[in-house]
């Protein structure tokens, strides 16, 4: 990853432990007044979030994503699934700041795009 960004990579299906491990070094960024930018690489072996983990990304939502939305610049998410794509194609316009969707074979352009680099 480059510089100052965090990168994550999922496969299975994430439970709310796991989803901690993706929130929490995000938060501390945040806390300490940093900007964040990150990218999410969902394999082809993701099948999304457990009851428990996508009940968490709502609350966060609620309450990270509009308390730090200055501080969000970019998203990368990395995907072959549809239905990551249209969920992001559908609700990308409530994420802060610029939200991007690319296929597994661009993770190096999602990763320069992370950092500041590419358009």
């Amino acid at each position: 990853m480059p510089p100052g960004t965090l990168g994550f990579r999922l496969s299975g299906k994430l439970d709310r432990d796991e989803y901690f491990q993706i929130l929490n070094p995000v938060l501390e960024k945040l806390q300490r007044g940093e900007k964040v930018s990150f990218l999410v690489e969902a394999g082809r072996d993701f099948h999304g979030l457990d009851l428990a983990a996508l009940w968490e990304d709502v609350k966060a939502a609620g309450s990270v994503g509009l308390k730090y939305r200055s501080s969000w610049e970019r998203l990368a998410v990395v995907t072959d699934k549809d239905w990551m794509r249209h969920g992001i194609a559908a609700f990308g316009w409530v994420v802060p700041g610029e939200i991007r969707v690319f296929d597994l074979a661009e993770l190096e352009q999602a990763k320069a795009w992370t950092g500041g680099g590419g358009s």
